[in-house]
């Protein structure tokens, strides 16, 4: 009977915890990235593997060895390509970068769209304003991305020359924001 008791009394608190966790997450300002809500309790990577549109980001990011980076405290700002952007990419492109003879390479890529610190779209356009129509970021991996505004639009655009739109912005996430963008952008080599 004491057995029963303690087993009892651990699925009542169990039910109340994912209750509450439940009810904390629905009343959480979310955004809709790939079918799925993101949450602003929950950092980059919990979110991002709920995304049917970002399931190439996350593949590369788990073969770059990069998720302890992005379960992190950061705060991070990510430019995320979508399963679309990455496509655009040559043939062969993507599974070239999957293997792990390139997994320096791949990371390089993957860091190139990742700042430091927390830029919501509106800090990012203000930053744009004082700079006279862009601003340049430093990466994670060291390089310069330039953001710049079309018609009201975000974009980035990478030392190529390659230009990614953000489709969807302010992704707030626990440790940082995502900034959904339509192509792969790549450093400069």
């Amino acid at each position: 009977m004491k057995t029963y008791k303690i087993l009892a009394t651990g699925l009542v608190a169990f039910g109340l915890f994912f209750s509450t966790t439940t009810l904390a997450q629905s009343k959480e300002k979310t955004v809709e990235v790939g079918g799925a809500p993101m949450y602003p309790s929950k950092n980059i990577i919990e979110n991002a593997v709920k995304s049917k549109d970002h399931t190439t980001l996350v593949a590369a990011v788990k073969a770059a060895g990069l998720v302890d980076v992005l379960i992190s405290e950061g705060p991070f700002t990510v430019f995320a390509p979508t399963n679309a952007a990455f496509e655009k990419l040559p043939k062969g492109t993507v599974e070239t970068l999957l293997k792990p003879e390139n997994k320096v390479m791949l990371q390089t890529i993957l860091k190139y769209h990742v700042v430091a610190g927390k830029w919501n779209a509106d800090d990012i356009k203000e930053a744009i304003k004082k700079g006279n129509g862009k601003y340049s970021f430093k990466t994670i991996s060291g390089y310069t991305l330039t953001a710049w505004i079309k018609e009201n639009t975000l974009y980035i655009t990478d030392e190529n020359g390659n230009n990614a739109k953000v489709t969807i912005s302010d992704v707030n996430q626990k440790n940082g924001v995502i900034h959904v963008i339509d192509a792969v952008v790549t450093p400069k080599s």
